[in-house]
């Protein structure tokens, strides 16, 4: 038996940046990092399940399917690492995301745990093409009964190789907003920041470092 994965233009293309931004702003002016606990990448994944679902292999966001443990959570935060790190360089020459600047991977040894992990599930091309489509879709297939941790690993590495290597990769940026560490897609020419919030959040710290530098009225 297996399962199906969208190819590189599917529409799991953002999966990796979902899995980049579970290290975020917690609000206060801090970082707060969602898989911290088994039970919080168990929670991550199940979110991810959630319509529109947008996974690269379906199996293995099933929420009935995968509970995280230790060994999974490590190798969703060692994935993650990789991952960041090669975001970082993907942003160049811009800054990276202020929350790991200083503790990236060797860009040499994120790419060779990118490619370890999504190596761990064996795939092979596979036709879909359901009766009500117009035209048929090459995808990936998997075989089902791999361990459920190397299946989840093995597609958020497929998923940021082809994010890595397709058009948005372009597009990716770290948002600067203060006290951001998000990094994001830019959707519209004019986009500056991963969301309103943290444009509304610049805005302000610029109008308040113009008046402190502005001389005061005699």
């Amino acid at each position: 038996m297996s399962v199906t994965t969208p190819g590189p233009d599917g529409p799991g293309s953002r999966l990796s940046l979902a899995l980049a931004v579970t290290i975020r702003h917690d609000g206060h002016g801090g970082v707060a990092d969602d898989l911290l606990t088994p039970e919080g990448l168990t929670a991550w994944v199940r979110a991810q399940a959630a319509p529109p679902h947008d996974a690269p292999d379906a199996a293995a966001f099933t929420a009935d399917a995968f509970t995280a443990d230790a060994r999974a959570l490590d190798a969703v935060r060692d994935l993650r690492a990789a991952v960041r790190t090669l975001f970082a360089r993907t942003v160049r020459p811009g800054p990276p995301s202020r929350a790991d600047a200083h503790r990236l991977l060797p860009e040499p040894v994120a790419v060779a745990r990118l490619n370890a992990a999504a190596a761990l599930a064996p795939a092979a091309p596979a036709l879909h093409w359901p009766p009500e489509a117009g035209a048929p879709v090459l995808r990936s297939a998997v075989p089902a009964d791999l361990d459920p941790a190397d299946r989840l690993v093995a597609a958020l590495a497929r998923e940021a190789i082809a994010f890595l290597t397709g058009p948005e990769r372009a597009l990716l940026r770290a948002c600067q907003g203060p006290r951001c560490v998000r990094y994001f897609i830019k959707d519209h020419p004019r986009q500056e920041w991963c969301k309103p919030s943290c444009g509304n959040r610049a805005r302000v710290a610029r109008h308040h470092r113009r008046h402190r530098t502005e001389p005061a009225a005699e």
